[in-house]
């Protein structure tokens, strides 16, 4: 955990190349989508990073631009990750090597989150980790599991009526059933 004023550990995910390590995101992709086949696949990730780097990192998901049916996008913030899209004529892989870059210089800690063995090689040493994309499509798998967990806990909590009643007046209650 980073001290008082000192800048969280910069996490930037090579969007696209998560997106195809996961049958998670896989599944959300609509070619027959009249607009963006990819958006959806891109809102799930968000959110997944999101929960992933929720007080730990400040997190950038870069995507390619090349290609996508609209390449003039700003920079987003969704739930706290800045979203990135490659400027016409540049890629992705260069947006991630300038963002580590400076951050470098800053100087601040990295986690770079990439299975391109070009991007790896590139951005390596200190202070860069590297982190493959399977490593990330696992670790958010558990963090989902475990969110579905708690939150089935939760809602079997709220149903029983005992739970949701004073427990002075649950008191006198069992008081009253025991006779006493």
């Amino acid at each position: 955990m980073p001290s008082a004023g000192a800048p969280r550990e910069l996490l930037v995910v090579d969007g696209y190349n998560v997106i195809y390590k996961s049958e998670r995101y896989l599944a959300r992709m609509d070619e027959t989508a009249n607009g963006d086949p990819f958006e959806q696949a891109r809102e799930l990730l968000v959110a997944d990073v999101a929960a992933y780097a929720k007080g730990r990192y400040d997190p950038v998901i870069v995507f390619d631009a090349a290609g996508n049916v609209s390449p003039e996008r700003p920079e987003l913030t969704p739930a706290g990750v800045r979203v990135v899209f490659s400027p016409a004529g540049e890629s992705a892989d260069s947006v991630i090597e300038r963002l580590v870059t400076e951050a470098r210089l800053a100087p601040q800690a990295v986690t770079v989150v990439t299975s391109d063995r070009t991007i790896r090689a590139t951005v390596g040493g200190i202070p860069v980790t590297r982190v493959s994309s399977d490593v990330l499509v696992a670790d958010v798998g558990a963090l989902a599991v475990e969110y579905e967990r708690a939150n089935a806990e939760r809602q079997t909590q709220h149903m029983r009526l005992e739970d949701r009643i004073d427990p002075a007046a649950r008191e006198k209650l069992w008081r009253m059933l025991r006779g006493q």
